[in-house]
């Protein structure tokens, strides 16, 4: 999987990269087909700071959230829990689209 993480008015430490890697690394085990994740932080003053991850998959599937907040590894957790949840909920659905339920066969008789 590729990884990358990039940062807008903020340096981006060792130990931060680490832990969006980390956090992100999860990713493929609620959607197989994630093959590349950015995550993009931006401080934006005042203490502020915004993560957003973009996770791509295959067939030009493209999951995006942002979060805000004051501290970053709690947005990096944020966001990735509200990511978990997209791609959990893509894949249930491609899974109940591949394996549509048959219509039961009524007896006439």
């Amino acid at each position: 999987m590729l990884f990358t993480i990039t940062g807008k008015h903020i340096t981006i430490t060792e130990s931060l990269k680490s832990y969006a890697e980390e956090k992100t690394s999860k990713l493929p085990k609620f959607y197989d087909s994630v093959n590349q994740v950015e995550v993009v932080i931006d401080g934006m003053g005042a203490g502020k700071a915004s993560v957003e991850i973009i996770a791509r998959g295959e067939r030009s599937n493209v999951f995006v959230v942002t979060e805000a907040g004051q501290d970053v590894y709690k947005c990096i957790d944020a966001a990735v829990h509200k990511l978990e949840s997209q791609l959990r909920k893509k894949k249930t659905k491609e899974r109940d689209n591949k394996h549509p339920g048959g219509t039961e066969r009524s007896s006439k008789g």
